[in-house]
């Protein structure tokens, strides 16, 4: 068949099904290049507590991140502002998690809006939130387990996520919701 005739039908039948699925479930499936944090406006921040001495006490500690995680009410107050001054066209608070450019779970600082932003749940090619939170639990796995240092961590997910996620997980994005056993 000819290269002309199978656009069309990739077209038809694996990528408009898949948007479809993603558009039922949230109001847009934004571009890959809202997949990143605009760094004028989320820089990121580091909690000064945790530290690659103290991991052991901190962020290696199973449920740590509930100890410092800020309440829901501080975190949507600051979603509903940021959506705006991101300039995302879909206002819809359910389609962005309120999410650490330098996770917790690598001691990014709780409650800094220098290291909060609203990022997308979908994302075109799958780059959406869950996916981050994978890359997250991946780099916390390796720091624990003295396979890279807590520096390194930070600034490979706060510079490039996509890119961390690429080196650690694989360049296929699996962006199914995470279930946490509690």
């Amino acid at each position: 068949m000819k290269s002309s005739r199978m656009l069309p039908l990739l077209l038809t039948f694996l990528v408009l099904p898949a948007l479809a699925l993603a558009w039922d479930h949230y109001a847009s499936v934004l571009p890959v290049s809202e997949a990143l944090p605009d760094r004028a406006l989320t820089p990121g921040a580091l909690n000064p507590a945790v530290t690659q001495a103290d991991i052991r006490q901190t962020i290696c500690v199973r449920a740590w991140t509930r100890t410092v995680r800020p309440p829901e009410w501080f975190t949507e107050r600051l979603k509903r502002r940021q959506v705006r001054e991101y300039g995302y066209a879909d206002r819809r608070l359910r389609d962005y998690e309120e999410d650490h450019l330098v996770p917790l779970e690598l001691g990014g600082s709780p409650a800094s809006p220098r290291n909060l932003w609203p990022e997308p749940h979908q994302v075109v090619g799958g780059w959406g939130s869950y996916a981050k939170d994978r890359l997250e639990n991946r780099l916390n796995h390796l720091v624990c387990r003295e396979q890279l240092t807590l520096a390194s961590a930070r600034r490979q997910i706060a510079t490039n996520w996509i890119a961390a996620y690429g080196r650690f997980l694989g360049r296929v994005p699996d962006n199914r919701r995470l279930r946490y056993r509690r």
